[in-house]
């Protein structure tokens, strides 16, 4: 997958995890894309640790799922973490 593949999942990745995890308004586009290829890096990590359903190998819609599913784990971890202090 090319550079500017990444950066487009990692774009929608991040953009459709806010707004499940609620910080659409707290974020702009370059965390979107930062949380989305993070979030792609710990969904693969999940669903390969689960060995259960896709990875991520492409830019298609399986490998969105994961990144998206990734992207709103650390969304919450993220949010768990601030709200402690």
């Amino acid at each position: 997958m090319s550079l500017i593949s990444w950066i487009i999942l990692g774009a929608l990745a991040g953009w459709i995890a806010s707004l499940i995890a609620g910080t659409n308004r707290q974020q702009g586009c370059l965390l979107d894309i930062i949380v989305g290829i993070a979030g792609a890096f710990i969904g693969g990590f999940i669903f390969d640790f689960l060995d259960a359903g896709p990875t991520v190998t492409g830019f298609n819609l399986p490998s969105l799922f994961v990144a998206v599913i990734g992207a709103v784990v650390l969304l919450f971890i993220v949010k768990a973490i601030q709200g402690r202090r």
